[in-house]
């Protein structure tokens, strides 16, 4: 039986992967007064929301995550068809996201009996949820079943992290990411924290002194990471992740690689921008890199 593939916003794939993919994208909201919420990607352009926020840097942008009735309006044209649904939602640490799609599949169950649909908590966000849902994809085009692809999708996605930096501490601290001690003190200082997500939480790893050592820091992070597993990078999936500076992207990038192909077969690294769901907590300059073991490694 055939089965669709759902996410939600915070999996920042843009408009023309889930196009060419054929996923469907369940958008968050976004607002900068704190009263008009318009839906990323759809209603706001995720270039726009950036430049809106360097552009009026007192501004704090708030989002909002899919209603029930998005989800549900989501989920029925597949239904209709027949259609198994698989739906990867952001961390739950992170927003309430998937219980909101847990709610329209448990209110579908009635008028679809047959129709099985499985909600998962990603435990991770941003590009890294993108690469994790383009590995369902790929385990569907591998002819895949329902199950196995869930199954598949359960077993690595606590293979998944993020490491990362941020411009300065001001957006993590009004998202209640970061204690506002530790905020203010580090704010006082300059430095630039390192950051890294697992299995849906933030850990601070480290400092640096300034930008420029702070992207080496996360290359050398990476290095250290893969030499800790015992793994190679020819196993994982990775990207970089950016929020408005494409061109120190391209640099980081280039730097990542070849860092890389010194302890691996690592040929290419695509970029992706940083969403707003995300943005909203790390401000306009977070960069970093999303990794997660292929399923089929």
């Amino acid at each position: 039986m055939a089965y669709q593939i759902i996410t939600d916003g915070s999996c920042d794939l843009g408009q023309e992967i889930p196009q060419k993919m054929g996923l469907k994208v369940v958008p968050f909201y976004v607002t900068f007064n704190g009263k008009d919420y318009k839906k990323e990607i759809e209603e706001i352009g995720v270039r726009e929301f950036y430049q809106e926020m360097v552009d009026n840097p007192n501004k704090f942008p708030k989002s909002s995550l899919p209603s029930v009735q998005d989800y549900v309006e989501a989920f029925t044209p597949y239904a209709k068809e027949g259609k198994d649904i698989i739906c990867l939602c952001i961390t739950v640490k992170f927003s309430g996201s998937y219980n909101s799609a847990r709610t329209a599949a448990e209110s579908m169950k009635e008028e679809y009996p047959d129709i099985k649909i499985e909600v998962i908590d990603t435990t991770v966000n941003t590009v890294l949820q993108g690469i994790l849902t383009l590995e369902a994809v790929r385990m569907q085009q591998a002819g895949l079943s329902f199950a196995e692809t869930v199954a598949g999708i359960e077993r690595i996605r606590s293979s998944g992290r993020i490491i990362f930096t941020v411009g300065n501490y001001e957006y993590l601290i009004h998202g209640g990411r970061i204690g506002k001690v530790m905020g203010s003190a580090a704010s006082t200082l300059g430095i630039k924290p390192l950051i890294m997500l697992r299995e849906g939480e933030i850990f601070p790893i480290g400092i640096s002194r300034s930008r420029k050592k702070a992207l080496k820091r996360l290359i050398e992070q990476t290095k250290e990471h893969f030499t800790k597993m015992g793994e190679s990078p020819d196993d994982y999936q990775i990207v970089v992740g950016y929020g408005y500076d494409y061109e120190e992207a391209v640099a980081f990038r280039d730097e990542l690689l070849a860092s890389l192909k010194t302890y691996s077969n690592y040929e290419s690294i695509d970029i992706f921008q940083i969403g707003a769901t995300i943005g909203v907590h790390t401000g306009p300059y977070p960069i970093g890199l999303g990794l997660i073991r292929k399923f089929d490694k």
